[in-house]
């Protein structure tokens, strides 16, 4: 017994001893706004390792003496390692503070669910570009939100016509009526403004925008077939009391923004105005026509935080866009000409006067339960001639959400009753009945409902449906399903399946029926457009070394029925009718963003897609060909490398477009007559590359200066068809057409700009 006393009291006091030779670590991680809950710490070599609490604060107990390398992680943060040196028995306390990095986990995004949620969270796929993104690799006072998705894997600026170079939006290959744009939330461009108004949204009001990719019916309604863009605008909080931005181009293109912040009481403002000025004749491709348009643009934009004494926000933005937008041969522009010339039917040219206004914001009740209003008013008015044709149009959209947040257990629940009015209004046989004219006046109320259930905590399944009642088509219904698995701290798969729809404002979405001289063939009472959608994505946190990137990898598939695609085959008509097959885009998408420990961050991203149609040839032959402008791959390549004691920052861009399939037009022989075989019908790979430094001095001055497409490349062949026609005025030939462009004609162009901010 007293042998058995004696060896447990040496094992008790052996192991006191050996306790006290340990150590202990402490301390709190924190980032610049604060502690980071969840960060993870390691004793590299070892099994010793922690997680920070709600706090930041964490506590290593049993650390051997001597030296250690402490390995602190998080997402969205830089990875960064502490050498430390242990006294047996001391505890030693740390302050760590960790650097964000770009991988953009910890943006807040609310275009996924209408909810504000962090894009690691997001049930749904959300891609963030902001405006400091978009600076570092595009002219800021240029810049507009038509720039910056350039800098989004996947999507592409399609150019609707080669003379007045007109454009729109493409997500996976889908034409650009299929992306609603919406601004803060609310969809504010319709089908005209879509062609006509997304070159007057200024950089300078964007604090980011949010990009989904797929199907968003049951939330946005028609036109998010392919997706949305959510263009978020600036809080007034967060601007500068005065900022001044002016460039300007080898081309003799003049850009530039100018804003304020006031402040009346506690409501908070800003005031912007962006104006572009083109007025130059270039012509290297020898058609006769300008390689870019000629125009005078102003941009008016205005957003107030105003101040409730209940706390409850209440936003209210508004925007004024002008636009003088003209091109056509060198008489047509010089000295101002075409403001005579407009609808000359001997010399050609492209006039189009564009006025648009928006008003829209969000206004919180002052209710126990969380409702609030989304909306928006706009109103666009277009004068144009192309050639002697003359096209003049109006469109007006009023729009509310009522919109219903609730937080019950596990459950978050969206419900919403949408309003949507739209007017248009034009001079072509889209509003004549008969001899009369028919406005096309639309009420179109809606319903939507949704359930995101957060089943564990590594397990989210999202549900929604939305029921829409169009006067023509009757009910439409749209749901959607999401899945969100966090697989393991660093991996995450969201799938998802759902539907859309889109009904066709045909005149107003497709250029080609008013330039050039087609004419028009409706052969049947168009239907809505439905899709059906799936997709999957993959994102995996990684770490070499002390840096840290991201792998993201998207794969999807939507089938389309009732599907609208004109029919240019006929060099004089265009004909307009419902499928009677089906159309199908499919890709596989991935992107990898990587920060290095040295200021270096580069982004690489490549999209392969396959967009067809399939449906009964002249024959009643079944065939399938490639909708044309879709790319069959692309690559975006961006790389920002940061020069600390310089203040100087270079950003390189590198975009790759892979064939696509294209128009089947036909040049004219030198008797005036077509020639027998057509333009190619696919276009060749071609690449861009854009390089930008920006310079600061200090706090208020900075100097940015790039060149765009460094190269000089420029598309083989002129957009145009029947331009060279000897037996009419150039522009007036019966075979004249604007619809071959697939790539810029624009050529290489240096650039300059100066801003200043008055902090």
């Amino acid at each position: 017994m007293r042998q058995t006393f004696l060896l447990l009291l040496v094992f008790i006091l052996y192991n006191t001893a050996l306790a006290q030779q340990f150590g202990s670590v402490s301390g709190k991680i924190s980032g610049s706004e604060g502690a980071i809950p969840g960060a993870t710490v390691r004793i590299l070599g070892s099994e010793t390792g922690g997680v920070a609490d709600a706090e930041g604060r964490f506590r290593l107990e049993d650390v051997k003496p001597g030296a250690a390398t402490l390995e602190f992680r998080s997402i969205g943060f830089k990875t960064i390692t502490q050498e430390i040196q242990i006294a047996p028995g001391e505890t030693k306390e740390l302050r760590i503070i960790m650097e964000q990095n770009s991988l953009g986990l910890d943006e807040v995004v609310v275009t996924g669910t209408m909810k504000p949620t962090f894009v690691k969270a997001s049930p749904i796929k959300v891609e963030v570009v902001t405006s400091q993104y978009i600076n570092t690799f595009s002219p800021a006072a240029a810049s507009s939100i038509v720039e910056g998705i350039k800098l989004v894997n996947g999507v592409q600026e399609v150019v609707a016509c080669g003379v007045c170079f007109t454009n729109s939006i493409s997500i996976n290959g889908l034409p650009g009526p299929y992306t609603a744009i919406l601004m803060d939330g609310t969809p504010i461009y319709g089908n005209l403004a879509s062609v006509y108004g997304l070159n007057g949204i200024p950089n300078m009001i964007i604090d980011r925008f949010e990009v989904i990719k797929g199907p968003s019916s049951t939330l946005y309604g028609s036109e998010a077939v392919a997706g949305v863009i959510n263009i978020i605008t600036k809080d007034p909080e967060d601007q500068p009391k005065l900022s001044i931005d002016i460039m300007g181009t080898s081309h003799l293109e003049s850009f530039g923004n100018i804003s304020t912040a006031p402040k009346i009481g506690r409501s908070t403002g800003f005031i912007g105005l962006n104006y572009a000025y083109i007025n130059d004749f270039d012509d290297r491709n020898t058609d006769g026509f300008g390689d870019i348009a000629n125009l005078d643009r102003y941009s008016l934009f205005t957003k107030w935080n105003l101040y409730r004494k209940s706390n409850r926000r209440f936003t209210l933005a508004a925007k004024y866009y002008y636009e003088d937008r003209r091109n056509g041969v060198e008489e047509f522009l010089n000295n101002r000409n075409y403001k005579a010339l407009r609808g000359s039917d001997s010399i050609y040219g492209e006039s189009i006067y564009t006025h648009r206004a928006e008003l829209f914001g969000t206004y919180e009740l002052p209710t126990y339960e969380h409702l609030k209003i989304d909306y928006s008013f706009s109103r666009h008015l277009q004068d144009s001639y192309y050639g002697a044709d003359h096209y003049e149009a109006e469109q007006a959209i009023a729009f509310t959400n009522f919109i219903w947040d609730k937080e019950i257990a596990s459950h978050s629940l969206l419900a919403g009753l949408t309003t949507r009015y739209q007017y248009y209004d034009d001079n072509t046989v889209a509003t004549a009945d008969g001899s009369d004219n028919k406005p096309n006046n639309q009420f179109i109320p809606g319903i939507f409902l949704q359930d995101e259930w957060k089943i564990t905590p590594a397990f989210t399944l999202l549900t929604g449906g939305r029921l829409d009642h169009y006067s023509e088509h009757g009910y439409i219904f749209s749901p959607r399903m999401n899945v969100k698995i966090k697989a393991s701290e660093w991996t995450t798969i969201r799938a998802n399946t759902g539907t859309g729809f889109r009904i066709v404002n045909l005149f107003t979405e497709d250029h080609a029926f008013v330039t050039g001289q087609r004419s028009v063939e409706i052969t049947e009472a168009l239907k809505p457009e439905r899709s059906y959608n799936g997709a999957l994505n993959v994102n995996h946190v990684y770490t070499v070394g002390r840096s840290q990137g991201t792998i993201d990898v998207d794969a999807y598939y939507t089938y389309f029925t009732n599907k609208i695609i004109p029919d240019y085959s006929d060099p004089e008509r265009i004909i307009y009718a419902n499928t009677n097959g089906h159309a199908i885009t499919k890709g596989i998408g991935f992107n990898i963003t990587h920060e290095f420990v040295f200021p270096l961050s580069v982004n690489l991203g490549y999209n392969m897609q396959e967009v067809t149609q399939t449906e009964p040839n002249e024959q009643n032959i079944i065939e399938t060909t490639d909708i044309e402008f879709a790319p069959q791959w692309s690559s975006i390549f961006t790389a920002n490398y940061t020069l600390s004691e310089l203040k100087m920052t270079l950003g390189y861009t590198f975009r790759l477009t892979g064939p696509m399939a294209l128009p089947e037009v036909y040049d004219v022989n030198s008797q005036g007559e077509l020639l027998s075989n057509p333009r190619a019908l696919e276009s060749d790979p071609f690449a861009i590359h854009n390089v930008q430094a920006v310079k600061e001095f200090n706090s208020r001055w900075s100097v940015y200066a790039g060149v765009q497409n460094i190269f000089d490349y420029i598309q083989p062949v002129s957009p145009l068809t029947g331009y060279n026609d000897p037996t009419a005025p150039a522009g007036f030939s019966q075979y004249f057409d604007t619809a071959y462009s697939f790539a810029p004609i624009h050529g290489r162009e240096f650039y300059l700009g100066i801003k200043w901010d008055l902090q």
